[in-house]
């Protein structure tokens, strides 16, 4: 079986289950292309963090890449409305429950938990996270610019940024974190908060499912570095040393 050429110069290597792989040897990230905004700054930014960026909606380049990016901007129901078009629920939902990471932005991490209410409308998100997405209750809104954040201990995607600033652009977010752990062995997802008008969600670790309410691509060195982590994260793990072997 011959590799099969992507564009941007990715390949199928058909000796790794359809994993795409970079000829530079960088993770690749799919940027999931559905009509959100303007994604080019993500693909700059994700390309300067190391990885090798393909701007994609086709299955073969978002179900296949180390790691897929969601962005977001706009109405809640319209977002939601945009992916189903591209099948894209259903493909976020294969990649997280194969273990394979994907990090959402800004209204991307809004419809991943269960609605969104906007306008008095509400709207149905993907529902990985429960809770709703509502009006931040604050004087003046959207919430524009600089905002600190407070970040758990032991977090991997703010490491050496824990303390920095990041920018957002939002009048929406989740104000309350409902996630019980229902397995004992399953490790409780990290939350990150903000504050404006009231507590906010602004990033949330979740095994390979991660997002921010913040835009790491408008955000300076501090968004750089997060980016760059996401990407080390995932590079293939090295074997365990006096591991076995796989044969045929």
């Amino acid at each position: 079986m011959s590799k099969q050429i992507l564009k941007d110069g990715a390949v199928v290597d058909p000796d790794a289950a359809g994993r795409i792989v970079s000829p530079d040897g960088k993770p690749t990230v799919t940027v999931l292309d559905y009509g959100s905004g303007n994604v080019r700054s993500a693909v700059r930014a994700l390309e300067r963090a190391g990885a090798q960026v393909t701007l994609s909606a086709k299955p073969e380049d978002v179900l296949n890449a180390d790691g897929l990016l969601v962005p977001g901007v706009g109405a809640f129901e319209t977002v939601m409305r945009e992916l189903k078009a591209v099948d894209a629920i259903r493909m976020i939902g294969r990649r997280v429950a194969g273990g394979r990471p994907v990090l959402a932005i800004c209204v991307g991490l809004q419809v991943l938990f269960e609605a969104g209410v906007e306008h008095g409308t509400e709207s149905e998100g993907m529902g990985e996270w429960p809770g709703k997405v509502e009006l931040l209750p604050a004087p003046v809104v959207p919430h524009m610019g600089w905002n600190t954040v407070q970040v758990p201990e032991g977090s991997k995607l703010f490491a050496g940024v824990e303390n920095e600033r990041f920018y957002f652009v939002h009048s929406y977010g989740v104000q309350k974190w409902e996630f019980d752990v229902a397995q004992p062995r399953m490790a409780p997802p990290m939350v990150t908060w903000s504050e404006h008008g009231a507590p906010f969600i602004a990033a949330v670790e979740n095994g390979p499912l991660c997002a921010t309410q913040f835009h790491p691509e408008k955000s300076g060195d501090a968004g750089a570095r997060l980016l760059r982590n996401w990407v080390e994260g995932l590079r293939p793990k090295p074997a365990a040393a006096g591991a076995p072997e796989a044969t045929d």
